[in-house]
């Protein structure tokens, strides 16, 4: 069924369905913000992304120098959700099978025969926090592909399916510290966004110091639930999004691409441009934030929005750009003035 409200929908059948678990998904965006702020000072904007992620199914990776709360933001969000959650600290030793599980031979206390049992790993959860992902070798940052694509591992030719909802997000130190090994490009690919958590301002900064050395006990209400999640991801993809929207998406995706038609800054920085799974997430996540702002439908200014954390880690930048400081989302923000916005459409 395909979501056909408009802005104050008079629809009634199964569009009145949608109706309700929009007006759903909006109270749940507002009470899961409130809880997490019990918890979590400022950030609001990456507070903001990691929901879009939830709300539309995707795996995002967080970007920040130690100790700006990465962990502590995600760890938050699963106990608002009570959804359950695990973390895999990533070190150079780690091994695929210490993600994915493994196989044992185990003995049967009856029977005396014995038989190989799989033993799950750490990505059997509903969130699964990588934490600093770029400290273990591409072998095994590797083995989060197939859990992050298609929800399910593969150990010995059995397969096995993840609970959902499930998602992976990722923290990861910048790629200039010492002892890290940037992400292949295929697996960073599958991130729908590439969250930047900076410094919070002088005043939050004191209310965090503040809070974290007196006593804290925070309860947590939780009005959304698994099952919401689930629901609310399909309710997403129900969005209508006019063509001249989505064919804006692609053409961003489009013009970050080095070309003969490409504009001379982006011959000049650029190796690699976006994928064909940019465009995707620039108007799943549109749709998503439409919802979350109690619109029903998806607009330019949503795909303006998350221009840079869906594109940024998708540009590969050449040595020359590098050598010159230009930053991916310098390159997004040529990318918003050059590329024109349709004039028809939402």
């Amino acid at each position: 069924m395909t979501l056909t409200i408009p802005e104050r929908p008079t629809h009634t059948g199964g569009d009145d369905d949608d109706i309700a678990l929009a007006e759903r998904l909006k109270r749940g965006y507002d009470d899961v913000r409130r809880e997490i702020a019990k918890l979590i000072i400022g950030q609001d904007h990456v507070v903001d992304l990691v929901l879009l992620s939830l709300f539309t199914g995707g795996n995002s990776l967080i970007v920040g120098v130690p100790g700006l709360a990465k962990t502590l933001l995600i760890n938050t969000v699963s106990q608002v959700l009570d959804l359950k959650f695990s973390r895999i600290q990533f070190t150079p030793d780690l091994m695929p099978s210490d993600i994915t599980g493994t196989e044992i031979i185990q003995e049967d206390v009856k029977t005396g025969q014995r038989k190989m049992q799989f033993v799950p790993g750490p990505i059997f959860a509903n969130i699964v926090l990588a934490d600093e992902i770029n400290r273990t070798p591409p072998k095994t940052q590797a083995a989060l592909l197939e859990a992050m694509q298609e929800h399910r591992v593969t150990v010995q030719g059995q397969t096995y399916p993840l609970a959902e909802p499930f998602f992976v997000f990722a923290t990861q130190n910048p790629i200039e510290l010492e002892g890290t090994y940037p992400l292949p490009e295929a697996q960073i690919d599958r991130f729908m966004f590439e969250i930047i958590i900076d410094y919070l301002n002088e005043d939050q900064e004191v209310d965090v110091v503040r809070a974290t050395t007196s006593v804290q006990k925070h309860r947590f209400e939780r009005a959304v639930s698994g099952a919401d999640i689930v629901a609310f991801q399909q309710l997403v993809r129900r969005v209508p999004a006019a063509e001249p929207v989505a064919r804006y998406a692609v053409n961003l995706a489009r013009a970050s691409r080095p070309s003969a038609n490409a504009t001379s800054y982006i011959k000049e920085w650029v190796s690699y441009g976006a994928s064909v799974r940019a465009p995707q997430h620039l108007l799943l996540g549109g749709k998503a934030r439409a919802l979350m702002q109690g619109r029903f439908h998806v607009s330019f200014d949503d795909v303006r929005a998350l221009a840079k954390p869906v594109l940024r880690h998708r540009i590969i930048r050449n040595f020359h750009a590098e050598s010159e400081r230009i930053t991916t989302d310098q390159i997004v923000d040529h990318l918003l003035a050059e590329v024109p916005v349709p004039k028809s459409g939402m």
